[in-house]
């Protein structure tokens, strides 16, 4: 339905986005239609306040509705505050001036917030997934999807270590999707592992996110953008495929920082706006391959004082391990949810498990530096440091003595060569 694309590379103004969005949509009949627009949380940089202002002045004043839904994927629901700092306007203030317009948060954990869409075959997603899922995947989205004549997927696209990059229709699938299929591909790309996944374009996770997203009853439109830090580098519109292949392409240039060699120490500060570990350990993930084997990654974060709002009674029980220490004991672990074991092997890192002697190896060390106390570190296997003991500016002093310092870690992929 959709497949022109319209870009800016980069985009100068909020008015030379607004005339980019008008010309993608102008064409399209959504004359007294219900749009839905599914937009990240606050876990992802992106313009999502001026992206708000544009679409209601392309789309909202002319369509019945234009309600957005936020990707949280198994994130906690956002609360009114959250949502008024997401989208740059307060509730009071968007009833008076976006009177057809309403956010909704997905819940992945409701069953009556979801529909099954369809189901991938054993068979087929044996070959999609070169025979790591050998059973077939149940397609729950959100089901509210159906309810509208247009989805927008709009959110930006950064090298990631389930699917290799975000965005596009990565937002539906997690994004607003059940447990089933959030866990088996989760749980795919935990087999692939983070290293060899992370800032890769057409991964194994990809695929079935592209094969579930064919389900969707309804026509999309894919506003893939790219970030670079808090600039607004350039987005892509059209249909989700080649608009987030062209995205993904441009966020391999701008993101992934390739260093001349690899280090023994790197302190990972994650940005605040990660509240927890589950999404804080992107400051492991983006930095794992740029450590030697032996090194050791410092996750710096004082702000985080949870591990999962989530799924942290369900981590305190399993704890932090590498992929084989599941693979090799996968009747012990089956009742554990898929995406619960791949953060576990995500921010544990690549290793070895000796099933015999019960001996795990891991290739790096994991070490956190937060409020999460000392006891309940070692309890869920990562190592334990204080924050206070820290001092950043000496690190910072010593960069050349294979040390790294990464401030707002959890964006940017740092690769050193052949990692």
């Amino acid at each position: 339905m959709f497949a022109l694309l319209h870009s800016l590379t980069p985009p100068s103004s909020s008015d030379e986005i607004l005339q980019l969005v008008a010309r993608a949509f102008d064409a399209l009949p959504l004359a007294n239609q219900r749009v839905l627009v599914i937009i990240p949380d606050g876990t992802r940089t992106a313009p999502i306040p001026m992206l708000f202002r544009v679409l209601y002045e392309t789309i909202g004043r002319r369509a019945a509705r234009l309600d957005y839904l936020i990707a949280l994927g198994t994130h906690p629901p956002m609360n009114d505050r959250a949502i008024d700092k997401l989208v740059g306007v307060a509730r009071d203030e968007r009833q008076a001036k976006y009177p057809n317009v309403t956010i909704l948060n997905h819940r992945w954990d409701l069953p009556d917030a979801l529909e099954t869409f369809g189901t991938i075959p054993r068979e087929e997603l044996l070959q999609l997934t070169d025979g790591m899922l050998d059973e077939p995947v149940t397609v729950r989205l959100n089901k509210l999807i159906a309810q509208y004549a247009l989805l927008i997927l709009c959110g930006p696209v950064f090298p990631h270590e389930v699917a290799g990059f975000s965005g596009g229709a990565k937002y539906l699938i997690p994004g607003v999707a059940g447990a089933e299929i959030i866990n088996a591909t989760h749980w795919l790309g935990a087999l692939q592992t983070s290293m060899r996944t992370i800032g890769v374009k057409d991964t194994l996770v990809r695929r079935v996110v592209h094969r579930a997203a064919e389900f969707v009853p309804v026509p999309i439109v894919c506003i893939s953008l790219v970030m670079q830090g808090s600039e607004l580098r350039g987005i892509f519109i059209g249909a989700y495929r080649e608009a987030f292949a062209a995205a993904a392409d441009l966020s391999a240039q701008l993101n992934i920082i390739r260093v001349p060699r690899l280090f023994t120490r790197v302190l990972s500060m994650p940005s605040t706006r990660y509240d927890d570990l589950w999404t804080a350990a992107k400051a492991m993930y983006k930095t794992e391959p740029a450590i030697a084997a032996g090194g050791q990654v410092i996750i710096y974060a004082p702000h985080i004082s949870e591990v999962s709002y989530t799924h942290g009674a369900l981590i305190d029980r399993v704890g932090y391990h590498v992929r084989d220490y599941f693979v090799k004991q996968a009747e012990r672990f089956r009742d554990v949810p898929g995406a619960v074991k791949a953060h576990s092997t995500h921010v544990k890192g690549a290793g070895e498990y000796d099933a015999g002697r019960g001996i795990e190896s891991p290739r790096i060390r994991v070490t956190l530096a937060t409020t999460i106390p000392e006891a309940r570190c070692r309890r869920i296997n990562l190592g334990y440091a204080d924050y206070r003991a820290i001092n950043v500016d000496e690190w910072k002093n010593r960069e050349g003595e294979g040390i790294l310092v990464v401030e707002h870690a959890g964006e940017v992929l740092y690769r050193a060569p052949f990692t």
